[in-house]
């Protein structure tokens, strides 16, 4: 007969194999585990969470744009939030200049 043990290598330590109660112990670890990342990836993909996430930046961002023009300067340290500022000041810019430009037309005519 051959043996169809597999050499164990010098680097590799000898595993005892599990016990029953082990393997259950383990099983029971990873359905958790699985279990916490399906929420985590439920909460993070539904609509109603990226809707507060989106609206909590734009707060966020609202809240920079008034400190830059009020004289506070940009957030320091959050390249993220002030690029978030510099666009609603520059949205805030453009929709003014087209109001403008809009009022003039509409008063020439």
């Amino acid at each position: 007969m051959t043996d169809q043990t597999q050499p164990q290598d010098a680097t590799t330590p000898e595993r005892q194999p599990l016990s029953r109660r082990e393997l259950e112990a383990e099983v029971v670890r990873s359905r958790a585990e699985l279990r916490s990342t399906l929420d985590q990836l439920t909460t993070r993909l539904s609509p109603s969470y990226q809707a507060s996430q989106l609206a909590q930046s734009a707060r966020r961002a609202a809240r920079d744009a008034g400190s830059f023009v009020s004289g506070g300067g940009m957030p320091a340290g959050d390249s993220q939030r002030a690029r978030n500022a510099k666009i609603l000041i520059g949205v805030v810019a453009l929709t003014a200049t087209v109001l403008a430009v809009a009022v003039t037309r509409a008063t020439r005519r």
